[in-house]
Order: C-alpha cells, then sequence, then structure tokens
C-alpha cells in the first residue's frame, strides 16, 4: 500500500477517523535520516497492507500537526490507533523494531495464538510448540515439549507438522516475525499452522515456563 501525504488539512479525515491503526511518519525534505528512514516505512506499509495505515507529514508544510505532536527533532513516527496517540518514537529505526512498535494495535491474525493461550493449550495437550530457530539455540531452552524444525528445514518437512494427532502445531521464533512468515508460507502449501505472537521473548517476559537440558 502506497504511503498517504498528509497535510493540516486533511490529517483529521485520514488519520483521526481512520478505521486503521495509522503510522505516521513526520519528515522534511531537508533532512537526510528523514530520507533514510522513508524506504523502510514504505517495506512496512507494503507487509502490513490492510492492517496498518501509513502516512507521511511534511512538518515544515503542515505547522500545525507537527505542533499536535510536539516535535522536537524529526524524523518522528506516531503510531495512532483509534484517533488517539498509541507510540511516538524518534529518529531512524529498522524495520524490525518498527514493526515492534506497531503490533499491539494491529487486528489480530486468525492464526495467531498469545503466549498464555498457548501454554493452556499445551496443558490441555491441544497444540503442540515448533520451536524454528536453530538447534544450538533450541538446545540452550525451549518451550516445554517443543519439537525443533530449524526455519531452513520448513517446507522439506511440512509433513511433520501436519495436525495427524490433533495438536495445532504453533511456530515459535526469537520474535514474531520471523513465525508468521514462516506460518504464512506453510499454509500456502496445504499445512494448516498457527505461530506464537511475540515469539519466545514474550514467552519468557510472561514468565511461562522455559525448558532446559539437565
Amino acid at each position: 500500500m502506497a504511503v498517504v501525504e498528509v497535510t493540516d488539512r486533511t490529517f483529521e479525515q485520514e488519520v483521526l477517523r481512520s478505521d486503521l491503526p495509522v503510522l505516521v511518519d513526520l519528515y522534511a525534505d531537508w533532512c537526510q535520516p528523514c530520507k533514510q528512514l522513508s524506504p523502510i516505512v514504505e517495506q512496512v506499509s507494503n507487509e502490513l497492507s490492510g492492517k496498518l495505515k501509513v502516512v507521511k507529514v511534511d512538518v515544515d508544510k503542515s505547522p500545525g500537526v507537527a505542533a499536535a505532536f510536539r516535535v522536537q527533532s524529526i524524523p518522528t513516527l506516531a503510531l495512532i490507533a483509534g484517533g488517539q496517540v498509541a507510540d511516538l518514537q524518534q529518529g531512524v529505526l529498522p524495520k524490525e523494531a518498527i514493526l515492534e512498535m506497531v503490533r499491539p494495535v494491529l487486528p489480530a491474525d486468525a492464526a495467531e495464538v498469545k503466549p498464555p493461550e498457548l501454554a493452556q493449550l499445551i496443558v490441555q495437550q491441544r497444540a503442540l510448540a515448533v520451536d524454528i530457530r536453530d538447534a544450538r539455540s533450541f538446545g540452550r531452552y525451549r518451550i516445554p515439549g517443543a519439537m525443533n524444525v530449524p526455519r531452513e528445514e520448513l517446507e522439506a518437512r511440512a509433513a511433520e507438522l501436519r495436525p495427524t494427532d490433533g495438536r495445532v502445531r504453533v511456530l515459535y521464533d526469537r520474535t514474531t516475525e520471523g513465525a508468521k512468515d514462516a506460518a504464512d508460507k506453510l499454509r500456502e502449501l496445504g499445512v494448516e499452522v498457527a505461530f506464537l505472537d511475540g515469539g519466545f521473548l514474550h514467552w519468557e517476559a510472561d514468565g511461562l515456563e522455559v525448558e532446559r537440558p539437565s
């Protein structure tokens, strides 16, 4: 989805009244860091098309918007959800950081499983965690009972991930994006899997059990 240019005049309609959450890129033509950030923001817009609206505002041409966000330096990224500011960050952020920034306000994916939900499903023997990290990381610590299918082996071992025992396979990586991308590719191959929201980092942050080799 193309990044839309928004002005003081169109900001309320395009951003505050948007049905989707909106990422606002506040920039200026003379700003070199802004030019570095711009293609990254465009990548995020394309990847999250239909889930996130991405707009840009020239702070020189739209001083009202800049004043509303109290912009002190650019580039600044503002995240708006339901007409309210959900987050505000300055500087050139990597794509992964922007994806993590917007993740809490995105519409939930049907295949997305939250850490507490997965923990409960494992206890009920209704889910099997699939660790797609490398074997060394898996060997250090993992979700209890998880099987290891490294990312590069997923397609070749897709048949192992079919839920023949009634347990849904829930992929997890260090963060959300790796597992989500892998789950999307497997579903394209006709293998129905889910993925862990927030990845192993959020599993640990939630204080859930971690299995380590004895």
